[in-house]
């Protein structure tokens, strides 16, 4: 069925219960993982007013980024599952999911959702949603 799942995570709780999904998915299919997030760029700091350096912002965003992929390759090692991992600056999040996907072969993106109704998803919108609408590799929404 799937042989490869793209594991996007974000570092929160909620991502951390979907990466054991994952695992536990992975290890009854006998599937490898990708754990993937997103370096996302803003070289604005609002809260100062300063302009901070585009290059040292994403190098720490991108190094922020690994460490939150390299929390799926620990649980996938610890369950004996085989594991990669990724990171790369997006242009939005929901995008660089697709293209990780893509670009590692994936055949299931297995994500969390924050479960935002009501205003606060209308006007923040959904990661989980834009990758459903956008997707053309299956996506199951862990919960």
């Amino acid at each position: 069925m799937f042989k490869k799942i793209l594991v996007p995570t974000d570092g929160s709780a909620l991502s951390h219960k979907a990466i054991a999904g994952a695992v536990e998915l992975a290890t009854a299919l006998g599937a490898g993982l990708v754990g993937y997030c997103g370096a996302e760029a803003y070289a604005l700091s609002f809260a100062e007013y300063t302009l901070v350096d585009p290059e040292q912002f994403r190098a720490q965003a991108l190094a922020g980024a690994q460490r939150h992929a390299n929390a799926v390759a620990r649980a996938a090692a610890a369950a004996g599952v085989p594991c990669e991992t990724a990171a790369a600056p997006c242009d939005t999040v929901w995008s660089g999911i697709i293209e990780a996907a893509t670009a590692h072969g994936c055949d299931l993106i297995l994500m969390a959702s924050h479960g935002r109704r009501g205003l606060s998803a209308a006007l923040l919108g959904s990661e989980t949603q834009k990758v459903l609408t956008h997707s053309t590799i299956p996506v199951l929404v862990y919960r």
